[in-house]
């Protein structure tokens, strides 16, 4: 097929806060430096923004380095953090630290509560203003490499294909679009940076990546908690799920309210959706959202395996920001700053590699990137808590005692290298049917209600981006070993048994990448649509 071919010096592939950021200051170091590199971000999603989902209390110092006034500048903060509290729930009850009693990962005084998505379109604005082209709507669908395996650049999703595969009136190929440097800053579990780690070995002697599903909620509701932080744990989770719940107090009566659980769990009965809207259920959420009405809904996965899990972030012709590379600090439930931060020291090994010639940047010179990011300080805060999401792997008990050891220790102990499992491996074999949860419509919501309040829309008329690998394995071997998964875990009911077949809901997909994470034989690939998707503006 013949396509169309743009060259760059420099593709960017996600402007999220990563991408973003990484484009604004190479943008700046090479004017510094009289250098001219043409920088061209690509996002998925067909206003900049939509896709981006996040709590956030965002600890600002990544963007303070970049923008010293940003809130003189309009960085869109929605609120500053003027109460913090950790809320442990009972069945019934709940007990409130604060203050001394806080533990430290959930103090947030001096944070800021924002909107990932309106984060990202303040800084579209000004990577554009640096020059960077930002180009939505464009979808990136594979990795173009040279004869001798370097990253060139992608290729972008073929438009105008209808279910089958087969060209539409309207078919228009994707681009091919070769850049000397690659960076994939997709989010969390991007497509690329998934084939990219399995192709080039970049998990090699590294711990596998765990994860977390975190569903969220906006509520408009009668009493103001303007800049108010909770963060809850305990019910509804028993001893062998890590998770809780956060309650951020947003202007004009609103609340961002979300429920972060780990996939470790083995249970293939686990409906996070579910879980999240039991936990709304507790006396203390409530008589805070009585009276009120949710407004909006969306659901995304994080990274949570931290320092020992992230992978190789470089090679030849390509680096790994973000949440495609795993920065975030799963104990204190933030990875926007982290993330910021790899971007910004991903643009400095980048001027160095890309500086003095004119071929594909290499690896060996953007592996500068490492020795950046061990002097930085957000190693410093990863190193801290290394082995602090490891413990719970062994149950909660065992969890709470690692974690308040390395909280005590600064980091120091325990030591060495705590190994962790893959999720999907930790699925235990079992058939039994879990009772179907009741929603009244007021308080708690069935996932297509909440689906609905996502924005979320696709074309129905183009091939399924939800592609099962090998679909006798879905209605034979899962069916007899795990009762098929697939049907609670997904937050947004696209994965429906009828009369024993798998139906997949495509259109439904908030692309959250549970299913490409948390199916036990690895066999969904989760692939960039032609277009669509939810749409989280706002949120």
């Amino acid at each position: 097929m013949e396509r169309e071919t743009l060259e760059v010096d420099v593709l960017v592939v996600g402007a999220g806060p990563a991408g973003l950021c990484f484009a604004i200051d190479l943008a700046r170091r090479a004017e510094n430096a009289n250098e001219e590199l043409a920088i061209l971000v690509l996002d998925k999603a067909e206003e900049l923004g939509r896709h981006q989902l996040s709590g956030a209390v965002l600890d600002p110092r990544a963007i303070l380095e970049m923008y010293p006034h940003a809130a003189e500048e309009g960085f869109p903060i929605q609120a500053k953090v003027q109460e913090d509290a950790m809320m442990w729930l009972r069945q019934n009850g709940h007990n409130a630290l604060r203050g001394m009693t806080c533990p430290p990962q959930f103090k947030n005084h001096g944070n800021w509560i924002v909107s990932a998505a309106e984060v990202v379109a303040w800084l579209a604005e000004k990577a554009e203003a640096a020059g960077v082209e930002v180009y939505p709507g464009f979808g990136a669908a594979s990795i173009l490499e040279d004869e001798q395996g370097a990253v060139v650049g992608v290729t972008t999703v073929d438009q105008g294909r209808d279910k089958s595969g087969a060209e539409k009136s309207s078919f228009q190929p994707g681009m091919e679009i070769r850049a000397r440097l690659t960076v994939v800053a997709e989010g969390t579990r991007g497509s690329l940076a998934k084939k990219l780690i399995e192709k080039k070995d970049l998990q090699r002697d590294r711990n596998p990546q765990i994860w977390g599903v975190g569903i969220k909620e906006i509520w408009q509701v009668e009493k103001s908690l303007e800049g108010t932080v909770y963060h809850t744990g305990g019910w509804p989770l028993d001893g062998s799920v890590y998770g809780g719940g956060w309650i951020y107090g947003l202007p004009d009566h609103k609340l961002s309210i979300g429920f972060v659980m780990g996939m470790d769990h083995g249970d293939p009965n686990f409906d996070y959706h579910a879980k999240m809207q039991e936990w709304k259920t507790h006396p203390f959420l409530r008589d805070l959202l009585q009276g009120g009405k949710m407004i909006r809904y969306g659901a995304k996965t994080v990274p949570e395996g931290g320092l020992f899990s992230l992978p190789q972030c470089w090679g030849d012709g390509f680096l790994m920001i973000g949440d495609s590379a795993g920065f975030m600090n799963s104990a204190r439930l933030k990875g926007v700053h982290l993330a910021m931060k790899s971007g910004l020291l991903g643009a400095e090994a980048a001027l160095s590699a890309l500086s003095g010639h004119d071929g594909v940047a290499p690896g060996n010179k953007l592996a500068s990137f490492d020795g950046l990011f061990e002097a930085s300080w957000a190693h410093e805060e990863l190193w801290k808590v290394r082995n602090f999401r490891q413990g719970f792997q062994k149950g909660f008990f065992r969890g709470s005692v690692n974690a308040g050891l390395v909280t005590l220790s600064g980091g120091r102990f325990p030591g060495g290298k705590k190994l962790l499992e893959s999720d999907h491996e930790r699925y235990r074999k079992s058939t039994a049917v879990a009772d179907k949860p009741v929603f009244d419509g007021e308080l708690t919501f069935d996932k297509l209600t909440d689906v609905y309040h996502s924005g979320t829309v696709h074309e129905e008329d183009q091939p399924c981006h939800l592609v099962v690998l090998d679909p006798d394995i879905c209605t034979s071997k899962c069916t007899e070993e795990y009762g098929n998964p697939c049907q609670h875990f997904c937050p947004a009911s696209v994965y429906e048994w009828q009369e024993g077949a798998l139906q997949i809901n495509a259109s439904n997909c908030v692309h959250c990448k549970t299913c490409d994470i948390a199916d036990p034989y690895q066999i969904i690939d989760w692939q960039v649509p032609e277009n669509g998707g939810p749409v989280y503006t706002g949120m």
